[in-house]
């Protein structure tokens, strides 16, 4: 008997895929590429914990915000287009390919400008992801009728952008941030000027599940920044560290816990899903910076640091803050009522607070413990005793 295999073909025409399709996954080249992504999320946190330990607070802060932009942004944009128009072709691959070269780029270019500034290696890895990304726009352009006119303001608007980013580079130092803020809200501005004519065929099952693993990528890299912490720590022979491992470990495991507490999915309607998308960079910015934080608190216990106990504890609370009061807004709201509603406020607040105390790393800990705690018994009596479920048949 002869057995059949489909063949991938070295081109196909891109068609768009159902917003409604079944059983929609990842694909192994998009976990590939969130893979290569690791590599510049961990370098952006690492050198955010150096300047914070270092003291280089403003410095550290501005950084980190604008290079978490690009990777996050180069990230969300081939997340989207994929869910829309992934055809598995050869062509497709290899295109997605460059892009993962970009990103190793731009992950290359962390340090310098980290160090003194210098951008440039980070917006070439940065424009070489964007300008693969324009070859997939335009081969959509020509595969998709029905979404022609979107795509196609994809492919110009992302041109000109990218034109801008390499123009940037020319100008003075002074000009930078506000360059750089300028170019940001060009970009931003593209997918909503784009989607007017008609909203690309994304899947808001398939983008819920690619930002969740995003999510639990970040989360690795603080629980890895935490753990080579207190690893060096112990290499040299300082081993009351335990304690503070345990307290930050259980404040990563919160997070977690509460970005996954309920099902949740991506907004299907303008101007909501853009609102869902782009606070994203908070969240995945926040738990990032989260495992810079408590890598500068490990440098303060070992007497490490140019900073205080309480300028570390801020370099943990306020991530923490962040990520609650984003996550309120794009998830609790929407599903929840009552004291949860209330509590992720009151918690952030509290964990603003909790630095002029002592030991402000237990005391997130504990906020967060108790709102987990709270989450679970609410969720509880929402559902109520537990139902038999019968078989259908």
């Amino acid at each position: 008997m002869t057995v059949s295999r489909s063949v991938r073909p070295f081109y196909r025409p891109m068609r768009p895929r159902r917003r409604d399709e079944p059983h929609r996954a990842a694909t192994p080249l998009e976990l590939f590429f969130d893979l290569c992504f690791v590599v510049a999320v961990a370098q952006a946190a690492s050198s955010l914990h150096h300047d914070v330990a270092e003291g280089h607070l403003r410095h550290a802060v501005t950084s980190y915000l604008m290079v978490f932009f690009a990777i996050w942004w180069s990230w969300v944009n081939f997340t989207w287009f994929a869910s829309a128009y992934d055809t598995d072709d050869d062509v497709y691959r290899i295109t997605t390919l460059v892009q993962i070269c970009g990103a190793l780029i731009l992950a290359a270019g962390v340090p310098p400008a980290f160090a003194d500034g210098n951008f440039t290696v980070i917006t070439y890895g940065y424009v070489v992801m964007r300008l693969a990304a324009v070859v997939h726009w335009t081969r959509a352009a020509a595969g998709d009728p029905r979404h022609r006119a979107a795509a196609r303001r994809y492919a110009i608007g992302v041109s000109v952008v990218q034109l801008g980013w390499l123009l940037r580079l020319l100008l003075p130092a002074e000009w930078g941030i506000a360059s750089f803020v300028l170019l940001v809200l060009a970009d931003l501005l593209v997918p909503a000027v784009a989607e007017r004519p008609g909203m690309t065929p994304w899947h808001p099952r398939h983008i819920t599940e690619r930002y969740g693993l995003f999510t639990l990528i970040v989360l690795g890299e603080a629980v890895l920044a935490i753990s080579m912490a207190i690893q060096t720590g112990l290499d040299a022979g300082e081993h009351d560290l335990w304690p503070l491992a345990a307290a930050g470990a259980v404040i990563v495991f919160a997070l977690w816990w509460l970005y996954f507490d309920r099902p949740i999915e991506a907004p299907d309607r303008l101007p909501y899903s853009l609102i869902w998308g782009y606070g994203h960079y908070l969240v995945f910015g926040a738990v990032a910076a989260v495992g810079a934080g408590l890598g500068a608190t490990v440098d303060v216990e070992r007497h490490l640091a140019h900073i205080s106990e309480t300028t570390a504890g801020y370099a943990v609370a306020i991530p923490v803050a962040v990520f609650l009061l984003t996550i309120w807004v794009l998830h609790v709201r929407r599903q929840q009522h009552g004291a949860v509603v209330v509590a992720f406020p009151v918690v952030a607040l509290l964990a603003l607070l909790a630095p002029l105390g002592p030991a402000p790393v237990y005391v997130l800990a504990a906020l967060l413990v108790a709102l987990v705690t709270l989450t679970v018994l609410l969720r509880g009596r929402d559902l109520g005793p537990a139902a038999t479920v019968s078989d259908p048949a």
